[in-house]
């Protein structure tokens, strides 16, 4: 059985849609993963790019509300914020019996200097973002087998 997990931050613009990317190429047969955001904005062009030096290609995502899902009654088995603690707060209960978990990571459009330096920045987000979703995903599927 595949269970769903919901990854949400702010605007769906970053860390949830490499968290998505992840946990759907990591978890690939034992959770099916989405992301939205409190604030859906507009996808960031250095996530896609540093996704795509990982051989994913998520230039065709659009951001999604957490409150469309929820309102959809659609259920998970887990929601992650990816935000920081006061804005994960906001998220909506979802529906159903779901664990709600919280990862903290900074926000790639908070990163400041040239194009190569927030690159960098963002790579380094990225790969911490991977690093939790593989640890995550071989403890879960584990204990879930």
């Amino acid at each position: 059985m595949i269970r769903r997990i919901l990854f949400v931050c702010i605007h769906n613009s970053a860390r949830s849609q490499m968290a998505e990317a992840f946990a759907n190429q990591v978890c690939e047969g034992k959770f099916e993963a989405q992301s939205a955001g409190l604030e859906p904005g507009k996808l960031n062009p250095l996530v896609v790019e540093a996704l795509r030096e990982k051989g994913i290609d998520i230039s065709g995502n659009k951001t999604k509300s957490a409150f469309d899902l929820f309102k959809a009654g659609v259920t998970f088995s887990y929601v992650i914020t990816v935000c920081d603690e006061t804005s994960a707060e906001r998220c909506p209960i979802f529906p159903g019996v779901t664990t709600r978990l919280h990862w903290s990571f900074p926000d790639p459009s908070a990163l400041q200097g040239s194009h190569e330096e927030k690159l960098a920045g963002t790579r380094k987000i990225r790969d911490q973002i991977e690093r939790k979703v593989r640890e995550w995903c071989a403890e879960t599927c584990r204990v879930t087998a």
